[in-house]
């Protein structure tokens, strides 16, 4: 048995590295070449709900170029100069029509932002 035994571990020894240096030599780059790209393809091509919208439905005409201009100079001085905030300690004191100390008017809030 034991004459057995060392004649498969040879051959087990000689066949495993074969099989590892022939598996080193196959390459599936091909293949993964061949479909590269489907996948991208087909998810954009998923969210689509209507491909041929452009061809069925005609453009309307856009804004004048005086009120585009108007819009986007609206639109930019917005970031310059955002809208005073109210200070929220202050919220409530001073009436509205309420009653109060202020007698109606609001009051202004301090220079120094406390």
């Amino acid at each position: 048995m034991t004459n057995r035994i060392l004649f498969f571990s040879r051959w087990t020894a000689l066949l495993v590295p074969a099989c590892l240096a022939l598996n080193g030599c196959m390459s599936t780059t091909p293949n993964f070449d061949r479909h590269f790209g489907e996948s991208v393809k087909s998810f954009t091509a998923a969210q689509i709900i209507d491909p041929d919208a452009a061809t069925k439905n005609p453009s309307t005409q856009g804004v004048d170029g005086k009120a585009a201009v108007g819009a986007m100079s609206n639109y930019n001085a917005s970031f310059k100069a955002p809208p005073a905030t109210a200070n929220a300690f202050v919220i409530g004191v001073g009436g509205s029509g309420a009653g109060g100390a202020g007698g109606g008017a609001a009051m202004p809030p301090p220079a120094n932002g406390e």
